[in-house]
């Protein structure tokens, strides 16, 4: 059998995010709620601290009554957003006053293995300023982001009301 995205199932994207994601319309959910979802789960799989964002998305999800499963659904398809922006949030947190630290793989490695907790106490500082830069950005593009997907849903939530 053939793995291609069109396979007799239907795309990736339509059985993994359009077909979920109705199943919520249908059930009542307002396309604004899975709007406003989907952007926080954006926005938070681009924190700048790898690890964090499932519990992040958890947390936010559980305390403004979000849907888990869309929530988790962006954030996992949004994760290697997290890689690509990491780098740029962690040198704009040097504004913020966190230590310019060369990234270099080997040493970075070299580094902690001479000096585990002198490293780590300086690299906790670029990971806060890019958290401090990603806490700029983020409520501008949660608001893009819903505003953007708003208008989609709803005209997918008018379409199951006339079928």
């Amino acid at each position: 059998m053939s793995t291609t995205a069109t396979s007799a199932d239907g795309s990736f994207w339509q059985r993994k995010v359009v077909t979920p994601i109705l199943a919520q319309l249908r059930q009542g959910i307002t396309p604004e709620k899975i709007a406003f979802t989907a952007a926080l789960g954006a926005v938070i799989a681009v924190f700048p601290i790898l690890g964090s964002t499932t519990l992040l998305c958890g947390v936010a999800a559980w305390a403004l009554r979000l849907n888990q499963p869309i929530i988790q659904l962006v954030n996992y398809l949004c994760y290697p957003l997290q890689f690509l922006l990491l780098i740029p949030f962690w040198r704009a947190g040097e504004w913020f006053g966190a230590p310019h630290v060369a990234l270099s793989i080997p040493e970075l490695m070299a580094r902690f293995q001479a000096a585990p907790w002198p490293f780590m106490q300086e690299f906790a500082g670029v990971a806060l300023g890019g958290v401090a830069a990603w806490l700029l950005v983020a409520p501008v593009a949660v608001a893009i982001i819903h505003f953007t997907l708003r208008p989609v849903l709803r005209r997918a939530s008018a379409r199951l009301r006339s079928s």
